[in-house]
């Protein structure tokens, strides 16, 4: 997942606000877990609003967006590494996955 200064710079590129303090109210270390929890949003969403509204909860799901997004990448590059390794072994002409 992309560190926490990166989401303060989309942001600002997004809206003019760096949103720090949301942004580091969702990756708190003892919430963090839940604070990403997709089905979470419309628990979370009435507090965010109130604190920075209706921007505030469109900044909380991009930030969940882009963690999600980052998090796939890896695993896909992890998926071609894994592939190529097994073509490998089996003796198959390696190709791209």
């Amino acid at each position: 997942m992309p560190p926490t200064e990166k989401h303060f710079a989309t942001s600002m590129d997004r809206t003019g606000k760096d949103y720090a303090d949301l942004h580091r109210w969702i990756d708190d270390p003892e919430h963090k877990n839940e604070r990403h929890d997709f089905t979470r949003i419309w628990d979370f969403g009435p507090q965010i609003t109130e604190q920075y509204g209706e921007e505030g909860v469109r900044e909380y799901i991009e930030h969940l967006r882009e963690d999600m997004e980052k998090k796939f990448k890896k695993i896909r590059h992890e998926y071609k590494a894994a592939m190529g390794e097994a073509y490998e072994y089996f003796g198959i002409k390696r190709r791209e996955v």
